[in-house]
């Protein structure tokens, strides 16, 4: 199995690019491959970023599941991403939720905004939040 970079699921997500986009998406096809939660952090920031490609949630969800769909296409810890992917879904921040959801139930954080939305999201979450 070989680890895809942001640079070739954005392309193949994308297709902004023809030759590149027909690269990734045969590559994609012919070879098992195993997507981190760090460069799926990184893809669903350059789909949303309002520098990049202004995607909306809705959007970035329907092709990040559209790219698990494939049958060789593989997710890190793929129920953290799935539950991350809801959590997004219902409004948190992405890298947010990876977090949380990676955290094993306990999470400590300054962030009060993003407590306030995952205790509303994710109840079952123990939420620290840590104030000055």
């Amino acid at each position: 199995m070989v680890v895809v970079d942001t640079n070739v699921l954005v392309r193949y997500l994308v297709k902004d690019d023809e030759v590149q986009t027909a690269i990734a998406t045969k590559f994609l096809a012919n070879n098992d491959c195993l997507v981190l939660k760090t460069i799926l952090l990184e893809t669903v920031w350059v789909l949303s970023s309002k520098t990049a490609y202004r995607f909306s949630r809705e959007v970035v969800i329907k092709r990040i599941k559209h790219l698990f769909k494939l049958p060789r296409v593989f997710a890190e810890d793929f129920e953290q991403v799935r539950t991350a992917l809801i959590w997004y879904k219902d409004g948190m921040d992405f890298a947010d939720a990876l977090h949380l959801a990676a955290s094993e139930n306990s999470f400590v954080t300054f962030d009060e905004k993003m407590v306030k939305k995952a205790s509303q999201i994710a109840t079952d979450y123990n939420l620290i939040l840590l104030k000055n």
